[in-house]
């Protein structure tokens, strides 16, 4: 014990090391997971095999079915899909499309893995399941072949709902599975963002376009959850997959994702410190009933409507430094962190503007190129404009002049999402238009009212005067 004590007193950096090994772990309301992709090693765990809700990473598994269907023939990129009512009334995020709206497979993905859009994960399970609770069974089976065994699913997008369960393990496995089985479409994990006629939406997940070799895939938040991340990462031909779970905010859970990316890149070198954590499946399940975090994330001043869509980026949410508690088989990890250089804080990327990539061009209607693609971008972005020209047209001059902020509303939001859409922008083979319809057509140029014309002859005023009542 002496020679300890010594040996603690001359090196503050195995003083730091011991400290983390002896102390005692503190409580967390949150699970973390990293791991390598090739393999499945586990490389730091903390909470990992509590079930959690796993709201907008539901998704995931809504993409995975639908693109399974894809690679086994029963439909296309191109199938034709068609907005239902039951689709079109989901809770935000949504795309908010009209019911009868058609737009392909392709579309639909982007859409809901870029906006996270509640109304296209439920466009997609009637197209590929025939209804909500045919492709939940869909969804379920396939979480039991993957090894999924404390996941279960009730509707396609994650939102609210008893029986809609997750672990942190399962969504690891689910993301490699996606890498290892559909290596052909990881692209749709990894699209910075998407332009659907004039609005521009940036990836939820932040560390696309900023962190360095990030590569996937999917964000989620609903108040009982929290703020929850998968995320991948390579460098140097090593991929390794990130899972956050209750996290405080949207920026929170960037920064933990990238902490334990950092680490797990970091202490590649020093991994014969770690014990040995097996392998992803070999984690053991944890007999409990998911966290329910409502209070802690979305109570009084912080509350939050249930959408991916609310970040809560706030400046107290960007907290430096790692954190300390990394769960099973930490100890190691404090030694091998307590040994290499600190690592770059996560705000000096996180803070940045994502590197500058031209948005993926999503659309409704069928599969159309080149000229047919610009044209129905642009009925697209006529249709958004319609509604506030409609309503513009039905108010009384009066009412205008009380309200001039309304009028102008609309062209402060045309104005963030410039440069609009153009040609370059549709290079990309699987963007793909909406054909002009006739409804979209009377929405764009909404009627003028009538006005009578020079009344030269008194008499015929009767024709042209309307009911009094």
């Amino acid at each position: 014990m002496q020679f300890l004590r010594s040996l603690l007193f001359k090196s503050p950096i195995i003083f730091a090391a011991a400290l983390a090994v002896l102390g005692p772990r503190a409580a967390h309301s949150e699970a973390r997971l990293l791991i390598e992709a090739d393999t499945g090693k586990v490389l730091e765990a903390e909470n990992a095999t509590v079930p959690w809700y796993p709201a907008s990473l539901s998704k995931l598994m809504t993409a995975y079915v639908t693109l399974e269907a894809v690679k086994e023939g029963r439909i296309t990129l191109d199938t034709l899909l068609t907005v239902s009512p039951l689709a079109a009334s989901q809770s935000p995020s949504k795309m908010g499309l009209r019911p009868g709206t058609r737009l392909t497979v392709d579309n639909a993905l982007k859409m809901m893995l870029v906006k996270s859009a509640n109304d296209m994960a439920v466009v997609l399970a009637e197209g590929v399941g025939g209804s909500i609770d045919g492709f939940s069974a869909m969804m379920n089976q396939t979480a039991h072949q993957l090894g999924m065994t404390q996941t279960s699913y009730v509707n396609p997008n994650g939102l609210p709902a008893d029986g809609q369960i997750t672990s942190a393990r399962d969504m690891a496995i689910l993301a490699r599975s996606f890498i290892k089985n559909l290596p052909e479409y990881e692209y749709y994990v990894h699209i910075p963002a998407i332009r659907f006629g004039k609005r521009v939406t940036q990836n939820f997940n932040k560390l696309i376009g900023r962190y360095p070799g990030a590569d996937g895939f999917k964000t989620g938040f609903i108040c009982a959850s929290g703020y929850n991340l998968v995320a991948s990462a390579t460098h140097d031909g090593r991929r390794l997959i990130a899972v956050v779970l209750g996290a405080s905010s949207g920026t929170m859970r960037a920064v933990r994702a990238a902490q334990l990316l950092d680490r797990g890149f970091a202490n590649n070198a020093l991994s014969w410190l770690r014990p040995s954590l097996g392998t992803v499946d070999q984690l053991q399940p944890v007999d409990e009933s998911p966290p329910n975090l409502h209070d802690e994330v979305c109570s009084g001043k912080h509350h939050h409507a249930p959408s991916d869509e609310d970040d809560a980026l706030t400046a107290s949410a960007t907290t430096q430094g790692s954190s300390s508690a990394t769960g099973d088989g930490s100890n190691a990890v404090f030694l091998s962190s307590a040994l290499q250089a600190p690592l770059a804080k996560p705000t000096d990327w996180l803070s940045a503007p994502p590197e500058p990539s031209e948005p993926i061009v999503v659309y409704t209607g069928p599969t159309r190129t080149g000229a047919a693609l610009v044209a129905a971008v642009a009925a697209d972005s006529a249709s958004q404009a319609a509604p506030a020209k409609h309503g513009k047209g039905k108010r009384s001059h009066a009412a205008a002049k009380k309200k001039p902020d309304a009028a102008a509303e609309p062209k402060a939001a045309d104005a963030s999402t410039k440069p609009e859409a153009r040609p370059a922008a549709v290079r990309h083979a699987a963007a793909k238009p909406k054909p002009a319809t006739s409804a979209d057509a009377s929405a764009a140029k909404p009627a003028k009212p009538n006005k009578p014309k020079t009344a030269a002859k008194p008499k015929p005023k009767s024709t042209d005067a309307k009911p009094a009542g």
